[in-house]
């Protein structure tokens, strides 16, 4: 019996220095936790962007056009303000770069933060349509009437500044954001309204191929906004990248849209490198 004890005693010691000796996972632990990097603080970048701009130009210029033709017989009974000139919508790309500074809280792994992003670039377009319509009208003449709209809109520089909320998983800091933004714009609009008139239809086609003669004036109206502020809203997700120490590198897609007298809407996607102090 003695023996029996003896070996049992003599058997457990072994196996615990071998277990001892064993690593970390083969004795039931699954290993340290994933430290979290500490986002915390204040940090600035920069980043370049790529993107596409789509403009809704439709009825930008109906405005223009009722001010222009105001008591005039052809408005009066021709509704030309009411036409649908098709400026319909327009889209192009284009490239951006710029900056971005901020301050981030952070609980656990819950980090939240305010930030401020610009980029310069060179984002919106142009439309322009035309529309003739004749008809015989109460001063007993056919009357041929030709308008033409254009209008454009090009945005230099554009500025958002969000909230932001992340949850930080070792070296990455996945965020959504939204927030407020402003823009700098140029925007040109012009309309120009050639009317044509005679006792005769044929008559009033021939006169309208002489604009500015005394049967077929011409009335026009331009406006143009250089450095116009616009107003807007942005939202998007992006992803930080902890480098080395406070170093880290971004990814980032943004919305943005602009109420101005040209609805425009930017989608951007962003690569950026910034510095946490």
């Amino acid at each position: 019996m003695r023996r029996l004890l003896l070996a049992a005693v003599m058997f457990g010691a072994a196996a615990g220095a071998h277990a001892a000796d064993m690593p970390d996972f083969l004795r039931g632990s699954s290993g340290a936790p994933v430290p979290t990097v500490n986002w915390r603080g204040f940090y600035v970048g920069g980043q370049y962007g790529y993107g596409s701009s789509d403009e809704n130009f439709n009825g930008s210029t109906s405005n223009m056009i009722s001010s222009l033709l105001a008591d005039t017989l052809i408005e009066n009974e021709m509704g030309v303000s009411q036409w649908n000139l098709g400026l319909g919508k327009q889209s192009a790309r284009s490239t951006g770069f710029g900056g971005f500074t901020g301050y981030n809280w952070q609980w656990d792994d819950v980090v939240l933060g305010l930030e401020a992003s610009y980029l310069h670039g060179s984002f919106g377009g142009l439309a322009s349509a035309s529309e003739s319509r004749f008809d015989t009208l109460t001063d007993s003449n056919v009357h041929s009437v030709t308008a033409t709209s254009q209008s454009s809109i090009a945005i230099s520089d554009m500025a958002t500044f969000r909230a932001r909320a992340g949850y930080a998983y070792g070296s990455f800091l996945p965020y959504v954001f939204a927030g407020a933004a402003l823009g700098d714009a140029d925007i040109t609009r012009s309309i120009t309204v050639q009317d044509g008139f005679a006792p005769s239809l044929g008559g009033a086609i021939a006169a309208c191929s002489n604009p500015g003669s005394a049967n077929c004036p011409v009335l026009t109206s331009s406006e143009t906004q250089h450095g116009h502020l616009i107003y807007g809203y942005s939202a998007g997700a992006g992803l930080d990248i902890n480098l080395i120490g406070g170093l880290f590198m971004r990814a980032e897609w943004e919305y943005t849209r602009f109420t101005a007298q040209v609805d425009t809407s930017i989608n951007t996607v962003r690569a950026g490198l910034g510095y946490k102090f």
